[in-house]
Parts: structure tokens; C-alpha cells; sequence
């Protein structure tokens, strides 16, 4: 569900709730001597709707849509802890999910679940019926993308319950094919809307208090609908705050709990007799629904939306509306309205001023930040839930349905976009057991030959222009075919992305997400100080013995690009790594390296010099020799020249960072005075003597003799 500032027009008018008949109500003068009058009865008469005044102080016939205005926040307000205990109190009969209390109700209730089971047995039956035929007539995958229609209109008749088991089998690649994902990926939340006299007497009967002590004004009729309720915009009396008011639909627990005891009674059957089924068909219902238990505890969508709030907002241009605890129950949410558009309607977007690519890059760093760092992230993200507001920030909306990423995922997800890139199959298929997407009895050896097939097509691109949608569509693909079991997570994280590029495509055809976020992955890779990240970094910067420097500039190229990038944090992890017990064959490494790079500055300098010797002089004491005194083809010349021109700009990119300064090199004098570091120096000089020695004696072996005639003149 989201809810936004609409186009201005007639319906958008607020009624006015107030106890003076004929009045215009104000927030700050309360009228006495009159009673009350129902919600209802306000309603039926639109000559009491209220003009909201304009910024100049006049009156106008439309309403003024709020802006970013500063109002006194709700962190603000006195006692709001306790205010947020009463609403949980309030909450208290909310229901949770329970497959046994589901079974004793429904049970004993033959007629209700017979009539249900005919309505979803009709929708459901003709679907499998053409499904069979396809199958029979050899048309199965020929009509696919006809199915997965069929089946997402099927869906939105049976109600809330089956356009939330759509949405949620729209990220799961491992039990649909691509089609059925991207079908059901458009199930839109969308049901009539219920009357607003029962919207309004919910609202008093959950809050225990007249709806005219709450609102000065609140809309004739819901600005927004979805399967589990509908918004109003409503004008708090204490404080004249805009509020967007969340008012569950009136029996969706019943029928979200009718639906949920069919389903998994089906479940049951197909656990039992299905074989070609491996998934746990219950123990995904009951996940699911679980989610919607929650979704339908509105107390419970609060205290997501401030967990959300405290690790998100104000930190990467984000915003998450307040929650007002008072005016909150189980049924009823009251939030902080937020103007804004639809990141989808890219013309009111660019109306403003404002740029979809730039809101799509918002919401990436956010994403890659709920997944890979803080772990705790938005499970519907759909562009209904996203809003561009006038000042260029992204709003987040709906928390109703909210997952969390394992700590180990988090790294290996990392791990796995390090392996992908590197094309490391076999790696990759590895990483599937400690994403969980395995199980350990699984063997992966069939699994790398798809893995390959596939990406070996997809990454003939560059990183920036990979097209992440057609890398969901493989990976989906591989998924289903093998035994995977792919998290909700994972899933709904691939849903997201692939949902922000869409958006931003419309805007720039040629936005690519991966190229967006792999400056967040370099960063990553070079700075955290997590063991598994820091073994990635070895694996991806050290092949058959030899460092990789064009992987290391590639990735600091992309790090820097990155606003939390720090130099500091991408040099001292490395070097405590050089020096951990179990480093010693990265020392082997390193000092081989070093001893490269000091040849090539050393042997670079000279023939730099040479190179700034006048022409006729190189001609009259070298005879011409490119390389002056030093003997070497020219291929071994381009190497040195192009390793010395490498580090360099290694360099050159770290003193380039915003936040360098060479006191940061001061942790690095530090770590020199360990024993360990002066035996490494050590090996460093003393290999660096034995290389020029040798290349001291190779010199004078191939230096040219002197002609015969001159030798023999006596």
C-alpha cells in the first residue's frame, strides 16, 4: 500500500470534523456547547467540507498540498515511549499466526469452507485445466507467458490473500519460471475501497475517542486503497499536522485466515503425494503467512517503520514518516503524510525539477545498505511504496512486511558478486551453501556447467554493461532447474533492484543497477575488515602467483566513487592482514611483488632518464638504443614501463581521495616496528639486490663486443 500527494482535485477536499454545525473547525479553538457528530453523519453532508488555507493566508477552493513545512515532530512530543506502549496495549488482541487455532475454528465450520473452496476451486481448476492441455498438446512452454497471465487475473479475483501468495511467488525463482515472475511481479494491491462511515467509526472504536478530538479535518474518502485497508489525509487537531490515517478493511483477518487454513490444507496433500515437488510446500505457507499475521498488526508496522527510520533516514537522502503512537492501534496507523510523487510517473518527477536516475541511485545505496550492512530491510519494495518528494529525497512507505538478511549472507553475497565478476564457477557454486541456498548432502559439480554457460554469455559485457534483469532471468533459470532453495531475502533484494533499473530505464535506456552499486561493492572489498571480505580481496588480486595491479586500480577507481569511501580504512585492514599468523603465504607474495615493483620504478627511472637525453646525444653515446645502457626487448621494456605507470596511478588515486592526508600513513610507521615487518623488509632488500645483481650480470653477458680490426691494432 502506498499513500502520496495526489493530483490536486475535487475529491481531495477535507471534511470537517467539528462539533460547531456550520463551522469551519479549527485545530486551536475548540467549540463548546454542541455535541459531537458521528463520523457518518459528518460524511453525508459535503457543504461542511473545510477550505485548507493557502501559503499567502487566503482561501482557496482546492487545497494547498503540503510541503517539507517544519512542524513540531513527533520525537518531540512528551512521554512518547509511553505513548507507544499504550498503542501496543491497544494491540494486544491483535491476531498471530497459528496453523492449530486455524484448524479447531475452520473445522467446525463445513458450510463456510465448502462455499470458499467451490470459489477458489472454479478460479483455480480452469487455470490447472488449460495448464494439463498445454502439457498434452506439447505447447506447455509456447504458451507460458499466456499462463502466468491467466494465472495473475486469477489471483486478483480471488481476493487479498491470493494477490499476496502471487506477490510472493513473484520472488521466488526457484519455484516459478521466468514468466510466472514477471507476471506476478505487476499484481497490483488494488480492491474497491469499503465505506468510510466504517472506515471512520474503526477509527473511533480502536482509538477510544471521537474522531472530531483527533482530526480538524480529514478526507471525504480514502486517497489510497489496497487488499488489507486504505489511507485517509486527515489534519491533527493538537497540532495541525498533515497525517496519512491507515484503516484496515473490516473482515480481511477472517478471510485471510479462511484462505491461509485452505491453502495449507492443500499443502499438506501435496507434501504428502506430490513427489515431483522437493520444495516444503507448508513450511513456505506458513513463512508467508506469518508475513501477512504481521502485516495485518499495525502497532507492529510502526515499530518497523521506526527500526527503519533509526538505521536508514537522513543518512543516504532518505526519508520515513514519524509515527503518531496515540493515534495508532492494531487497526488503525497514523504516520506523518508525505508529499510527493510516485517514482514511476517520471513527468510529474522531472516537473519538479528532479532527475528519476538520481532518486534510483538513492534508493540502490539504500537497498545495498539494508542488505549487505544493517541486514534489516523493506520486503515490498514496489515503485507504489517509493516517492520522489519536492526537495529531491526518497521517501519510503508501507512497513508492514520487513526481513532480515543472515550476518554470513551478508559477506557472501559479497563474496559471490567478487566470484562472478572473476568468472570463478566453481567458487560461485560453493557460495550456495553458505548463502543457504543448499543443502551440504547437495553436490554443485552439474551445477557449474549451467553457471557457465550462462555467464560466460552474460559477462562478455563489461560490469557497467551488464543488464541486471537478464542476470535475475539466468540465475532464475539455473535456480529453477537445480534443487535450490533461494531465501526470501535474497529473493526480495533481487526483486528490488531489478525494480529500481526498470525505473531508472525509462529515464536513461542505457542505466545499468550493477554499474550504480559495484562502486559500493569495491568499497567494500577494499575497506571492511570482515575475514571473509578480506580473503575475497586476496583471491580477486592475486592469480598463479603474481598481483593483479589493474584489478586493484579498477577497484579503487570504482571505490572512490563511492560517498563513503576512505583511504585510511582501504590501507590499514591490508596491512594488519600481511601480518596475521597465518599470512605467511601472502607475505611469499608480497615480497616477490615488491621486489617487482622496486625493479620496475628503479629500471623505469633510468630509462625515463634516458628517454629526456636530447636525441643526438642517445645517438652518439648509446648508438640509438631505446633503452639506453640497459639491454631488454621491447616487450620486457613495455612491462616494466606499464607496471612502474600502474602503481603509480595507484598512487595517484589514493592522494586523490577527499579524505587523504599523509598523517594517514602514520598507523603505517606503526605496523613497520613489528618484528614481523622488518624480516619481511628484509626479504624485500635482499631480493631486490639479488635481481639487480642478476640483471647487472645479464647486462654485461650481452654487452657487444668490439670489432675484430680494432682489437688486433698493435
Amino acid at each position: 500500500m502506498s499513500y502520496f500527494a495526489p493530483t490536486v482535485s475535487a475529491r481531495h477536499l477535507f471534511l470537517s470534523v467539528s462539533p460547531c454545525a456550520g463551522a469551519v473547525a479549527n485545530p486551536r479553538l475548540p467549540c463548546k456547547g454542541k455535541k459531537v457528530k458521528a463520523a457518518s453523519q459528518a460524511e453525508a453532508r459535503p457543504q461542511s467540507l473545510s477550505v485548507i488555507r493557502d501559503v499567502a493566508g487566503g482561501s482557496s477552493s482546492l487545497p494547498v498540498l503540503a510541503t517539507e513545512f517544519s512542524f513540531p515532530s513527533f520525537s518531540d512530543r512528551a512521554d512518547d515511549k509511553q505513548a507507544e506502549v499504550r498503542a501496543m496495549a491497544r494491540a494486544a488482541s491483535a491476531a498471530v499466526y497459528s496453523p492449530e487455532l486455524l484448524t479447531t475454528k475452520y473445522s467446525s465450520r463445513p458450510i463456510k469452507v465448502i462455499r470458499r473452496t467451490f470459489e477458489i476451486f472454479i478460479g483455480l481448476g480452469l487455470f490447472a485445466l488449460n495448464l494439463w492441455l498445454d502439457q498434452l498438446n506439447g505447447r506447455l512452454d509456447l504458451n507460458r507467458r499466456l499462463r502466468a497471465i491467466q494465472l495473475r487475473k486469477v489471483f486478483t479475483r480471488l481476493g487479498p490473500t491470493f494477490v499476496k501468495v502471487g506477490q510472493g511467488l513473484s520472488t521466488r525463482p526457484d519455484l516459478c519460471p521466468p514468466e510466472y515472475l514477471e507476471e506476478l511481479s505487476e499484481l497490483q494491491d488494488s480492491l474497491p475501497t469499503f465505506p468510510d462511515a466504517e472506515a471512520f467509526s474503526c477509527i473511533e472504536r480502536e482509538l477510544a475517542l471521537a474522531l472530531d478530538s483527533i482530526y480538524s479535518s480529514i478526507s471525504p474518502s480514502p486517497v489510497a486503497a489496497a487488499s488489507l485497508g486504505q489511507v485517509y489525509k486527515a489534519q491533527l487537531r493538537y497540532s495541525g499536522q498533515m497525517v496519512a490515517v491507515k484503516v484496515q478493511r473490516p473482515g480481511i483477518e477472517e478471510a485471510i485466515g479462511l484462505d491461509i487454513y485452505l491453502i495449507r490444507s492443500l499443502g499438506i496433500l501435496i507434501n504428502k503425494y506430490v513427489d515431483i515437488i522437493s520444495n516444503d510446500v507448508v513450511a513456505l505457507i506458513d513463512e508467508f503467512s506469518r508475513r501477512i499475521y504481521q502485516e495485518l498488526n499495525y502497532v507492529q508496522e510502526g515499530l518497523n517503520a521506526r527500526r527503519f527510520k533509526e538505521l536508514y533516514a537522513d543518512k543516504e537522502d532518505v526519508i520515513v514518516p514519524d509515527i503518531f503512537w496515540d493515534y495508532t492501534s492494531g487497526k488503525v496507523l497514523t504516520m506523518e503524510w508525505v508529499d510527493g510523487v510516485k517514482l514511476s510517473e517520471q513527468d510529474a518527477i522531472e516537473r519538479q525539477g528532479l532527475k528519476v536516475v538520481d532518486l534510483v541511485n538513492i534508493g540502490i545505496r539504500c537497498s545495498l545498505k539494508q542488505l549487505l550492512e544493517c541486514g534489516y530491510f523493506h520486503a515490498d519494495p514496489h515503485p507504489g511504496n517509493l516517492l520522489a518528494t519536492p526537495r529531491g529525497k526518497l521517501a519510503f512507505l508501507d512497513f508492514g512486511m520487513m526481513s532480515e538478511t543472515p550476518e554470513e549472507a551478508r559477506f557472501a553475497i559479497i563474496g559471490h558478486i567478487v566470484h562472478m565478476v572473476n568468472r570463478d564457477y566453481e567458487a560461485m557454486a560453493h557460495d550456495y551453501y553458505a548463502l543457504d541456498f543448499l543443502s551440504p548432502d547437495v553436490d554443485v559439480s552439474p551445477i557449474v556447467p549451467a553457471l557457465r554457460n550462462f555467464f560466460d554469455d552474460a559477462l562478455n559485457s563489461t560490469v557497467s554493461e551488464l543488464n541486471f534483469k537478464a542476470l535475475v532471468d539466468g540465475l532464475g533459470a539455473v535456480f529453477y532447474q537445480y534443487p535450490f532453495n533461494v531465501p526470501p531475502y535474497y529473493a526480495l533484494i533481487l526483486r528490488s533492484l531489478t525494480v529500481l533499473e526498470g525505473l531508472a530505464l525509462y529515464a536513461d535506456p542505457n542505466f545499468k543497477v550493477l554499474a550504480a552499486s559495484y562502486p559500493y561493492f569495491a568499497r567494500r572489498l577494499l575497506t571492511d575488515p570482515n575475514p571473509y571480505l578480506r580473503n575475497a580481496l586476496i583471491n580477486l588480486l592475486f592469480k598463479d602467483g603474481k598481483f593483479r595491479w589493474n584489478r586493484l586500480e579498477n577497484l579503487l577507481v570504482q571505490g572512490k566513487r563511492d560517498r563513503d569511501f576512505s583511504a585510511k580504512d582501504a590501507l590499514q585492514p591490508v596491512l594488519k592482514l600481511l601480518l596475521a599468523p597465518d599470512g605467511e603465504e601472502l607475505r611469499a607474495l608480497i615480497i616477490k611483488e615488491a621486489v617487482r615493483v622496486s625493479e620496475a620504478f628503479i629500471l623505469g627511472s633510468v630509462i625515463d632518464s634516458y628517454s629526456s637525453i636530447p636525441g643526438f646525444l642517445r645517438t652518439l653515446i648509446f648508438n640509438g638504443n631505446a633503452t639506453g645502457p640497459l639491454t631488454m626487448s621491447d616487450a620486457e621494456r613495455e612491462n616494466i614501463m606499464e607496471l612502474k605507470g600502474q602503481v603509480s596511478r595507484i598512487w595517484g588515486l589514493l592522494q586523490s581521495s577527499e579524505n587523504f592526508d599523509p598523517s594517514l600513513l602514520r598507523p603505517i610507521l606503526q605496523v613497520l616496528q613489528e618484528p614481523e615487518v622488518q624480516n619481511l623488509g628484509g626479504h624485500i632488500i635482499g631480493g631486490i639486490t639479488r635481481r639487480m645483481a642478476a640483471r647487472l650480470l645479464q647486462q654485461l653477458l650481452q654487452a657487444p663486443t668490439l670489432p675484430a680490426s680494432r682489437n688486433n691494432v698493435k
